[in-house]
C-alpha cells in the first residue's frame, strides 16, 4: 500500500527530482525513506542553509527543482535565509517541513509553531498536506514554484498524513508543466516593432528571467545577427559569450562598471530589456534613462518593482518576442556606426585588470580564471571579492558563475558548488568565498569530506568585512564592528580532510590551481591578500 510520503517523492520524482538535500528529524523520517525509495539521492547537511543552496547548485547543474527537506521547529526557522533568497533570486525550490498532527498540536507545544505563518512572505504558496488531495497539491506546488518568475514553495507534512497508507489515486506524471507563450498583439507590440525597425544603436540589457527560459541560444543568435552589445546582469554573465566583442560583460553592483555602462545605455535610440529583472541591481540604477527614453520591456510577469520605465512592455517569453523582431529588420541595417560599445568593452577590460602591484585580489581572479578550463563552474559569496570577480570572470555560457544576487546573503558560495559538482558531477567548480563568509558555513567542508567531491575553496583572507569597512569608511565613521583575527585556513582544510595551503603571489596559486584540478578530495585556497586591497577596485 502506499503511503502519503510515497506519493509526495513520487510527484518530485515525476518533476525530474533526483536530489535532495537537508538535515532530518523524527517528524520526517518516512519522507526521508520515501524520497529515497522513490529515487532521490539525499545528501545530508550540517545546516538547513546550505542545504538549501546545494540545492540551488543542483538546479543550475540539471533544471529539475531543488528539494529541501527539514523537520519542524527549529529545522524550519534555520531555512528562513534560503528560502528568502529562492524568493528573491528566482530558484525554484521544494521546502519539506515535518508538523505535529493539528490536533495533537492543541495541547502539545515543544518545538510547535506555525511554519506557514512564518514562510508565507517569502513562498510563492505554502500547502498542508492531507490525504485524498496529495497529487493535486504536488500539481499545483510544483507548477507554481517553475510558473512565470520561478521561487519556493513550501509544504508541510504533518506526521500522520507522511506516515498514514493511502488509497488515494495518483499519476506518476506531471502534468502541469508551464507552457511558455510569446506576445499578444497590441499597441506596445506595434510600438516595440517599429523602435527596433529604425533603430541605429540598439543595446540590450539581460537577466535571471532569460537565464531561467535557457534563451541564451536565442540571444546570441539575436544579438551577432544584428550586431547588438548585450549588458547582462551578474545572474545573467554567459547568456552571450562573454569573450565576445558584442559582450559587455556584467553590471549592477559595480560603480565603476556602471561609469562606462549608463552613458552607452543612454546613448542608444532602442534599450531591449530581455528578461531583466533589476532586483539584482545597486541604486543607481533607479531610473537609469528617461521617462520617455525608448526602452522595449521583454517580461514573463507584470513588472512592479518601480525601478525604471519602458515605452512598450510584451508579456511574453524572450525567444518569441525575438522572433517577432527579426521579421522587421534588416540584418544589413547600421548599428552603432561610432563604435562606441567596443570602446567601451576595451575601457572596462584596461579597468579591471590585474594589480600592478603584482599581487591582490583582482590578480587572484585573472590568475585563476587562466589556470582553470573553460568550462569551471565559479561560485562567489557576497562581499567586496564578489563585485570584482564578476567583472573579472568571464562566462561562456549561462550558469557558469552562481551567486546570491538578489538577496546578497553570506555562506552561499561553497554549498552551491557543491550542490552543482553532486549533481552535474564532471566541470571543475570553484567556490570564490571571502574569511568571514566561510567561518558561516565551515562545518560544511566535513560534508565535503564525506562525499569526496573536488571542489576548489578560494578564500581572501584579509580579516576584514571589506565592504562593509568601505562603506564605514566612505561615510566617515568609526572602524566598529569589522575586524576579525586571521584563522588558519589550510589546518582547518587538514583536519577536515582536505588539501590547504596558503597563498601570496600568482605563480604559487596557478600551480596550486592545476594540481587542485587531480585531486579527488577538496583544496582550500588561503589567498592572504592586504588589507584595504579592494579600494578603488570596483
Amino acid at each position: 500500500m502506499t503511503t502519503g510520503a510515497d506519493i509526495i517523492a513520487g510527484k518530485l520524482h515525476a518533476a525530474g527530482c533526483r536530489h535532495a538535500f537537508g538535515m532530518p528529524g523524527g517528524e520526517v523520517l518516512a519522507l526521508l525513506q520515501a524520497l529515497d525509495e522513490a529515487g532521490l539521492k539525499f545528501t545530508l547537511v550540517k545546516h538547513e542553509n546550505a542545504g538549501g543552496f546545494m540545492a540551488e547548485g543542483g538546479w543550475h547543474a540539471d533544471g529539475a527543482p531543488g528539494v529541501l527537506l527539514a523537520t519542524l521547529g527549529p529545522g524550519a526557522a534555520n531555512a528562513v535565509n534560503v528560502i528568502a533568497n529562492a524568493w528573491q533570486d528566482r530558484v525554484p525550490l521544494v521546502f519539506l517541513t515535518g508538523c505535529v498532527d493539528q490536533a495533537e498540536a492543541e495541547s502539545y507545544t515543544h518545538q510547535v509553531f506555525d511554519h506557514q505563518q512564518l514562510l508565507r512572505p517569502i513562498v510563492k504558496a505554502s500547502f498542508s498536506a492531507r490525504l485524498g488531495a496529495l497529487d493535486v497539491m504536488m500539481e499545483k506546488a510544483l507548477a507554481i514554484a517553475l510558473d512565470g518568475q520561478p521561487g519556493p514553495v513550501h509544504i508541510d507534512v504533518p506526521i500522520r498524513v507522511a506516515e498514514a497508507e493511502t488509497a488515494e489515486g495518483w499519476t506518476k506524471r506531471f502534468r502541469s508543466a508551464p507552457v511558455s507563450s510569446g506576445p499578444k498583439a497590441g499597441s506596445d507590440l506595434e510600438a516595440a516593432l517599429d523602435l527596433f525597425r529604425k533603430a541605429e544603436r540598439p543595446i540590450a540589457i539581460a537577466g535571471v528571467d532569460a537565464v531561467n527560459e535557457n534563451a541564451s541560444a536565442a540571444i546570441t543568435r539575436f544579438c551577432r545577427t544584428y550586431r547588438i552589445p548585450l549588458v547582462t546582469s551578474y545572474k545573467g554573465k554567459g547568456l552571450l559569450d562573454e569573450n565576445d566583442p558584442l559582450s559587455l560583460g556584467g553590471a549592477g553592483l559595480s560603480p565603476k562598471a556602471d561609469g562606462h555602462l549608463l552613458p552607452l545605455i543612454n546613448e542608444s535610440d532602442c534599450i531591449l530589456l530581455l528578461g531583466y529583472d533589476p532586483i539584482e541591481m545597486r541604486v543607481n540604477w533607479r531610473n537609469p534613462w528617461a521617462e520617455d527614453a525608448p526602452v522595449i520591456d521583454v517580461t514573463p510577469v507584470l513588472r512592479t518593482h518601480g525601478m525604471h520605465a519602458a515605452a512598450a512592455t510584451l508579456r511574453s517569453a524572450v525567444e518569441p518576442v525575438l522572433d517577432r523582431l527579426s521579421e522587421v529588420r534588416d540584418p544589413e541595417a547600421p548599428s552603432w556606426l561610432n563604435s562606441a560599445p567596443e570602446t567601451v568593452r576595451r575601457t572596462l577590460t584596461e579597468a579591471f585588470a590585474p594589480e600592478p602591484s603584482g599581487w591582490g585580489p583582482g590578480t587572484v581572479f585573472h590568475s585563476l580564471r587562466s589556470a582553470l578550463p573553460a568550462d569551471t563552474v565559479a561560485t562567489a559569496d557576497s562581499g567586496a571579492h564578489r563585485i570584482l570577480v564578476s567583472q573579472i570572470w568571464r562566462c561562456a555560457k549561462p550558469r557558469q558563475m552562481l551567486q546570491s544576487s538578489a538577496l546578497c546573503t553570506m555562506g552561499c558560495a561553497l554549498p552551491l558548488a557543491m550542490g552543482h559538482r553532486i549533481v552535474e558531477g564532471q566541470s571543475p567548480v570553484i567556490a570564490f568565498v571571502g574569511d568571514a563568509g566561510l567561518e558561516m558555513c565551515l562545518g560544511e567542508l566535513s560534508t565535503l569530506r564525506d562525499l569526496n567531491i573536488p571542489v576548489i575553496v578560494c578564500v581572501l583572507v584579509d580579516t576584514s568585512l571589506s565592504l562593509i569597512e568601505l562603506k564605514q569608511r566612505n561615510s566617515q565613521r568609526p572602524n566598529v564592528g569589522v575586524d576579525f583575527g586571521e584563522t588558519d585556513f589550510p589546518a582547518v582544510a587538514k583536519a577536515y580532510g582536505g588539501h590547504g595551503v596558503w597563498i601570496e603571489n600568482a605563480e604559487d596559486l596557478k600551480r596550486e590551481a592545476g594540481d587542485a584540478l587531480n585531486r579527488d578530495g577538496f583544496t582550500l585556497l588561503a589567498c592572504r591578500i592586504p588589507r584595504r586591497a579592494y579600494d578603488g577596485a570596483f
